[in-house]
């Protein structure tokens, strides 16, 4: 460890913090390149069902390193068992690292299969539970300790992905910020959705800020600037580079590209948006 830290500080880096090694390479001039790139399936979701071996194969030779699968018509993993998508993504060379689910009768069975894909988190996509109150959220907190401690047992780590409507308020208190207090920040993580967070109005960073530590895993997309929807990189609202350069105070590990929408075909907006990081210099 020391060593590492030794590292970082002699190429000019510290600042980066050794939690951004995962996903920020440091060079000898002291900048960073950025590493080991994720991505959403749901970002090729359509290719998916048709192929998911081939689409597995495109992103790949792309670039991507590490992957987080979404819920979809033909399952979890799109059709395949989860020994079956762990094999396959491995002899890639990529790793699936976090699914997207849902907290419902099948949830036990859900926890077992994301163990055999031998993924490190467990993210919920969606409230368990209706209600834009406080209350609500409390009782959602509740599901969601629960939830982690079966995770936990599993050899995993749980997770929640915001949306939109997390941020609104009830008599002036942030429901998003009622998931944060109400659970045990050791046992429930949060994968911030970065493109949702700041159509709300909100900075991710003042969360990075407010909650330390708190945030292992980014949705990384870019939002249009007049229509509420994703593009690529480059051509929206987001400031991709400054959120990566705060990716520290998230402790953030790893960052799945998401996106929703596209001006053309899904592959080339993913090509795109593989290509736009790798020429950032943070």
């Amino acid at each position: 460890m020391n060593t590492r830290r030794d590292f970082l500080k002699s190429s000019g880096a510290m600042a980066l913090g050794a939690l951004l090694l995962p996903n920020l390479a440091a060079t000898a001039k002291g900048t960073a390149k950025v590493n080991n790139v994720g991505i959403q399936l749901y970002t090729v979701r359509k290719e998916m069902l048709a192929d998911a071996v081939g689409t597995l194969k495109q992103l790949a030779n792309i670039g991507y390193k590490e992957l987080e699968s979404a819920r979809s018509e033909k399952g979890l993993y799109y059709g395949l068992e989860p020994k079956e998508i762990k094999k396959i993504t491995e002899d890639l060379g990529m790793t699936l690292r976090s699914g997207h689910v849902g907290i419902d009768k099948d949830w036990e069975r859900t926890v077992a299969a994301a163990a055999e894909t031998g993924q490190d988190y467990l993210i919920c996509s969606s409230l368990p539970s209706s209600g834009q109150t406080v209350s609500n959220y409390k009782h959602v907190a509740d599901t969601f300790s629960k939830a982690a401690e079966d995770c936990k047992k599993a050899g995993m780590i749980f997770g929640y992905h915001n949306h939109e409507y997390e941020f609104e308020k009830e008599n002036g208190q942030v429901l998003y910020d009622v998931l944060l207090d109400e659970t045990d920040p050791e046992m429930v993580k949060m994968e911030l959705d970065l493109g949702w967070v700041i159509l709300t109005g909100n900075d991710p960073v003042t969360y990075f800020n407010k909650y330390p530590g708190r945030f292992p895993l980014w949705h990384l997309k870019d939002m249009d600037k007049t229509k509420r929807e994703s593009t690529e990189f480059g051509k929206g609202a987001i400031d991709i580079k400054r959120m990566l350069q705060n990716a520290d105070k998230s402790a953030m590990k790893y960052f799945f590209v998401e996106q929703e929408e596209y001006a053309g075909v899904a592959m080339d907006s993913v090509k795109h948006n593989y290509q736009y990081l790798q020429k950032l210099s943070i």
